[in-house]
């Protein structure tokens, strides 16, 4: 009886026939897979003897899980390593592959854009510090405590997963020995303080090409480091030592400053000077040149009348003298006696009468007038009678 009998349920009808059902159910899943439509065969009991079809049908069902097993998809910074039996097969791109499945074949995925990090002489914290690693030998026989991290990123999947047992101690050991020989190359003062950038660049340089002679498949990124100073044991005299030096290079700078302060206008005067003296030295030549220029002009006079140049010279000579002389002397012609007028005498009364007196000055001032009237006329007779 079926299911789907509309005597299903009736009070004159019994349970439903479990064996007939199971019949009923074998033969549509051997008819599926191609087999012959019968009941199986049974035992005494009515229990069917044989599940051959129900077997195979969850064999294909496992058979399926273990082909869907072998999907996989690699993202665009990994790359997927096939492996056959542990041997490497194929290196796959970014995307959805299929492998054989479990054993037969295995994937690798290896992430490339991944940066790691390998500390040197420290673990976590600079604090703690690793004193095996850390402590160098420079190349004037210092001690130094170095600690310092590695950033490196993978270049070839299966170098990586082939030719590396323990990837970040590698790392680890060539930078170690990298720092060591480019510490051991030079000073101490360099490699602590100026010479910092350098020493991580050629340390770079030599972990590269370390893993490349092993193989790794591992890129150097970037070297960093973290702190680079003496041992603590001599931490303070190194100290009074570094101060030394910064007083020595400051006292240096001002000494610098100084000189960069008096040099400039030490030769600022020195030009000064240089352009004065060319100036004078001009000056004289100029002078020079125009006195012997006037007196071949007076020289040329003097030859066509030699008389009264020669007065004229001697005059004007005299004028120049007397200018500023406060004493006039008159020498009269006819007679034997010298006229004195003591002019300075009669302005220095005149300063120290006071104003009652002032009129002394004026009479100093007119007398001095009038004896200098007639030591013109005494002049122009004189002249006049040599002519």
């Amino acid at each position: 009886m079926g299911l789907n009998d509309p005597q299903w349920g009736n009070k004159n009808s019994g349970p439903p026939d479990l064996e007939e059902l199971m019949r009923k159910f074998n033969q549509k899943i051997s008819s599926m897979m191609g087999g012959r439509g019968g009941a199986g065969k049974s035992n005494g009991s009515g229990t069917p003897e044989s599940f051959g079809p129900g077997i195979g049908l969850i064999a294909i069902i496992v058979a399926l899980i273990w082909v869907g097993s072998g999907f996989y998809i690699v993202d665009a910074s990994q790359r997927g390593v096939v492996l056959r039996f542990g041997k490497q097969v194929e290196v796959t791109e970014s995307g959805p592959r299929w492998h054989l499945p479990f054993p037969v074949e295995t994937v690798e995925i290896v992430n490339l854009s991944q940066v790691r990090t390998v500390e040197v002489g420290y673990r976590d914290n600079v604090k703690n510090k690793m004193l095996k690693e850390s402590l160098m030998l420079t190349d004037d026989e210092n001690i130094i405590d170095i600690q310092f991290a590695v950033q490196y990123f993978l270049k070839d999947p299966s170098e990586y997963l082939f030719n590396n047992r323990n990837p970040d101690e590698n790392v680890r050991q060539a930078a170690e020995t990298a720092i060591r020989e480019v510490v051991g190359k030079n000073k101490m003062d360099f490699v602590l303080y100026e010479g910092r950038e350098q020493v991580a660049a050629s340390a770079t340089k030599l972990i590269q090409e370390i893993l490349d002679r092993y193989k790794s498949g591992i890129l150097i990124s970037k070297l960093t480091m973290q702190n680079a100073q003496p041992p603590e044991q001599v931490q303070a005299a190194f100290d009074d030592a570094v101060k030394a030096g910064q007083d020595r290079e400051r006292q240096k700078n001002e000494g610098q400053a100084y000189a960069n302060d008096v040099i400039p206008r030490a030769s600022g005067t020195a030009a000064r000077l240089i352009q004065e003296s060319e100036g004078y030295k001009q000056s004289v030549i100029a002078n020079a040149e125009g006195d012997v220029s006037r007196f071949k002009q007076i020289l040329v006079e003097y030859q066509k009348a030699p008389g009264v140049t020669r007065d004229r010279m001697y005059l004007d000579m005299m004028q120049q003298v007397m200018g500023n002389v406060s004493k006039v002397m008159v020498d009269q012609k006819n007679g034997n006696s010298l006229l004195y007028l003591p002019l300075d005498k009669l302005m220095e009364s005149s300063r120290t009468a006071g104003a009652g007196t002032l009129q002394i000055p004026a009479t100093s001032e007119s007398s001095d007038n009038t004896a200098a009237q007639r030591a013109r006329d005494s002049l122009l007779s004189r002249e006049r009678g040599a002519r």
